[in-house]
């Protein structure tokens, strides 16, 4: 029997408790992943014009690391609010993708646990949360495990950024060191464990060969082109793997109805 909204996210406080604390736990390799990206993000705050508790109030409202980076260094080349505005939106319209995929595991929840997840939500929560729900049918989870990824995700980049504000002046090489090489790894530990079917293999090389074949677009429409085509090619996948099946089970009814 499917679990109704209030059974899923009104849970006994022992179970909820363990829940999100078993969100938070599985989600530390992405923490030590994201910590030198929040340094590499704070040091970068100390050379532009913004105050320091701007970066700090950056995190903590927009946490969104990519798109922080890119506001950062438009606003450092003086780039206009619009410019600032439509850049940031076009690199997040992946969360559109990212929603899409959870939606079936949340719908069951009440609208304020769906806007508090979806404020919480970063690459590294999505993998987080939905590997859990892989393992589930839609419906029976309640919000906590995600909960708790996304807190412990949320609590670990504002003190990466923190730290890298305070410290980030007095080692004005830092970025040069590689340390942003850990956010790339830990996307490609995100990736990689998903590619566990010929679709996912190609939607994800269309999408990796495009986006650098087209980072020379301005604005990063590359990157959202070549995620959309990506999505295309993983969709047109399905649809050819799921004929067969779908014209076998049309022909299994057209033979019980006669």
């Amino acid at each position: 029997m499917k679990a109704s909204p209030a059974q899923s996210s009104a849970r006994p406080p022992e179970s909820a408790l363990r829940e999100f604390a078993a969100g938070a736990r599985d989600t530390i390799p992405m923490m030590i992943g994201a910590a030198p990206f929040g340094v590499i993000f704070g040091t970068l705050v100390t050379a532009s014009p913004l105050a320091l508790w701007h970066g700090q109030l950056m995190s903590l409202v927009v946490f969104a690391g990519s798109a922080q980076f890119i506001a950062v260094g438009l606003i450092a080349s003086h780039a206009s609010f619009a410019v600032i505005w439509a850049t940031t939106l076009v690199v997040n319209l992946r969360h559109v993708l990212y929603s899409a995929t959870l939606a079936p595991y949340v719908a069951h929840l009440p609208r304020r646990w769906r806007w508090a997840l979806a404020g919480i939500m970063t690459d590294e929560v999505f993998a987080v949360a939905y590997a859990h729900y892989q393992k589930r049918a839609p419906g029976e989870t309640g919000p906590h495990y995600f909960f708790g990824s996304g807190v412990a995700m949320y609590l670990n980049w504002q003190l990466w950024t923190l730290l890298g504000l305070l410290f980030g002046a007095a080692f004005p090489g830092l970025k040069s060191l590689g340390l942003d090489f850990a956010m790339v790894a830990t996307f490609i530990a995100i990736i990689v464990p998903q590619l566990v079917a010929v679709r996912f293999v190609a939607a994800a090389l269309a999408s990796g060969v495009l986006s650098f074949a087209w980072q020379g677009w301005p604005y990063k429409l590359g990157l959202l082109a070549a995620v959309f085509v990506g999505v295309a090619v993983g969709m047109l996948l399905t649809l050819m793997e799921n004929r067969p099946q779908a014209k076998h089970r049309l022909k299994n009814a057209k033979e019980r109805t006669q």
